[in-house]
């Protein structure tokens, strides 16, 4: 037997494992839930992913909400192509970043008048997918009282699934969550001079 077919023979009893393996996770999954998944870390592609499993969950024909925090004076790409798709409802907070307002109590007030769409949207039954993009800033600066929010994400309805962005997640978030991802910065465009581009980061 040559060394390619002894390489082959190998890499087919690896596959025949490791399919044995995943099939029976897949037996064993056997509770169906609305999921809350948080993305957080200091890596480029939080909100990216989010608004994939948008796109997704759009393509299946499932009902969904957008909330946006902090960002909203930049014209982005995500609100751009979904924010007129009649199975999206798309509310933006239209401050900007905190640093540019600079203003606590209007920040504050704005996350307030925000919120009160996503609690109605987490109460909808209707709404089976509710990304909240940047929500965990809102409780890392006070903006919102933590235990309200977590009791919103908690009593949610049961077949709901939210997905949360933003960096340094509460760990009261982390602990209630289904998925975390935490996306590391290995390197950035960004902090060697290079311009935000259209269509990569906004």
């Amino acid at each position: 037997m040559s060394k390619e077919e002894e390489r082959n023979q190998r890499h087919k009893k690896a596959m025949q494992r490791k399919k044995e393996h995943i099939d029976g996770k897949i037996a064993e999954a056997t509770i169906d839930k609305g999921l809350l998944v948080v993305l957080t870390g200091n890596g480029k592609g939080k909100s990216s992913s989010a608004f994939g499993m948008l796109a997704r969950s759009v393509g299946h024909g499932l009902r969904c909400g957008v909330i946006q925090f902090i960002k909203g004076q930049w014209e982005c790409g995500e609100q751009i192509l979904f924010q007129d798709n009649p199975l999206v409802e798309f509310h933006v907070m239209n401050t900007g970043f905190t640093w540019e307002t600079q203003d606590r109590e209007k920040d504050i007030a704005a996350a307030e008048r925000t919120w009160k769409e996503a609690a109605r949207l987490l109460s909808d039954e209707e709404t089976k997918v509710v990304i909240l993009d940047e929500l965990t800033y809102m409780l890392t600066y006070g903006y919102l009282d933590k235990e309200m929010v977590l009791a919103a994400l908690e009593n949610r309805p049961p077949m709901q699934h939210v997905v949360v962005t933003g960096r340094n997640a509460a760990k009261e978030l982390i602990e209630i969550a289904d998925t975390v991802t935490e996306l590391g910065d290995s390197k950035h465009a960004f902090y060697e001079g290079v311009k935000v581009q259209k269509g990569i980061d906004y």
